[in-house]
């Protein structure tokens, strides 16, 4: 029996991603990869890959799927039911699969990513150096679909199992600090205003951007109506467009954008901001 995974169901999206290609900006590629990295990290240990292997990131549950010979797999992400051939078994720990077991996601109680990864990784051929999908640019493999096979590595090490790893449980209010600037000077207040203000997370987010819903911000003095000539952004940028309702940039972001960039969010509360669903209150603390 052959080492695949066949893709019985997707649910709304499922995508193939690693750590992403950084380094590829002056390309106009962006870095892409898990937008919840620690969850992908955890699920890899737990299958027994390195952290960086290629796994799936599973939007609002749905996801099941065909192993092809005996594997393990590992779900991480929000709480989530994963069922083997209809049978309740546990996420966030390694899961032993026989040739023919269909492994399911259902839909998580909180949050909206989970990560399927499985011992040997996902081994789709690699473009400029990684896996993923990229959803801005296209490159990488395209979103799953029913009857993709899916080719899996050899494992390289045994699962790692932990004493305890309970799932996380996205809040529906976050509190996110940001590095103000480099353009938070075309803002009356920027940091005052950041600080006072509740955001919501509008339906329209995606691995782009996350946007946020609100009271505009308002220009300073002698900005109105000024154009801002393109330059570089990174992931964490908060970009404000012209309607003054900010997005923050994911890991899909373009690597170029012409709208004043308030702040940064710092790399280490974006997973957080990965699994917000819409509706969620969100401050950014500048």
């Amino acid at each position: 029996m052959s080492r695949v995974l066949t893709v019985l169901a997707t649910g709304p999206l499922a995508l193939i991603e690693d750590l992403g290609r950084p380094g590829h900006a002056h390309l106009g590629v962006p870095p892409s990869g898990a937008l919840d990295v620690p969850s992908l990290r955890l699920a890899n240990r737990l299958a027994g890959n390195p952290e960086d292997a290629a796994g799936i990131e599973c939007v609002l549950g749905g996801l099941s799927l065909r192993a092809g010979s005996s594997c393990t797999v590992a779900v991480t992400g929000p709480s989530v039911p994963v069922r083997v051939n209809g049978r309740l078994v546990d996420s966030h720990a390694p899961v032993h699969l026989r040739g023919d077991d269909v492994v399911a996601l259902g839909t998580p109680l909180s949050g909206v990513r989970n990560y399927l990864a499985v011992s040997g990784g996902i081994t789709v051929p690699p473009q400029l150096g990684s896996r993923s999908t990229d959803l801005l640019s296209g490159i990488g493999p395209a979103p799953l679909a029913v009857g993709d096979v899916l080719p899996v590595g050899d494992p390289v090490g045994p699962p790692i199992g932990e004493d305890a790893v309970p799932p996380p449980s996205p809040a529906d209010f976050l509190a996110v600090p940001v590095v103000l600037g480099p353009r938070d000077d075309w803002f009356a207040d920027a940091g005052a205003h950041l600080a006072a203000a509740v955001w919501s997370v509008s339906p329209e987010s995606n691995r782009v951007g996350l946007r946020l819903l609100g009271d505009p911000l308002r220009r300073a003095p002698g900005f109105d109506g000024r154009e801002l000539t393109s330059e570089g952004v990174v992931t964490g940028a908060i970009q404000v467009p012209a309607n003054g309702r900010p997005v923050v940039f994911l890991a899909d972001h373009p690597t170029t954008g012409g709208y004043p960039v308030v702040g940064v969010v710092p790399e280490r509360y974006l997973a957080a901001l990965a699994q917000a669903r819409p509706g969620t209150r969100i401050r950014l603390r500048g």
